[in-house]
């Protein structure tokens, strides 16, 4: 019998073929976006000092969303982790999409950090 292979394992092969090319750096850390079915996460990470300078996420008690799983948490997010960034003097980044499509909250939230003055 033939199965269908696992989303997550596909996504995870995705993800690998574009981190081998795909660094942060002290001057343009990388934004890294992980989704599960309840939540979304965005942090940003200096590679080369292994350091996660800024962090967001739908469990955060200052979001305060009562749903967790849409496009309009995934934007508060984004404007959320963007704007910690810029506390700690980040402007420009490289976005990790996460071997994730570029569509629904991934989408959301790179806007929404775009609109909120990150450069990617």
């Amino acid at each position: 019998m033939i199965t269908k292979p696992d989303r997550n394992v596909l996504r995870k092969k995705r993800h690998g073929r574009v981190r081998k090319n795909l660094t942060g750096t002290e001057a343009r850390p990388r934004l890294n976006v992980y989704r599960s079915n309840k939540n979304i996460y965005a942090q940003i990470i200096d590679d080369n000092n292994g350091v996660t300078l800024a962090s967001a996420s739908t469990k955060d008690k200052e979001l305060n969303v009562e749903v967790t799983s849409n496009v309009d948490a995934a934007k508060k997010v984004g404007e959320m982790v963007a704007k910690r960034a810029q506390e700690k003097g980040v402007k420009s980044v490289v976005f990790d999409r996460g071997g994730y499509l570029y569509h629904g909250r991934i989408k959301a939230l790179a806007e929404a950090a775009r609109e909120a003055g990150l450069e990617f």
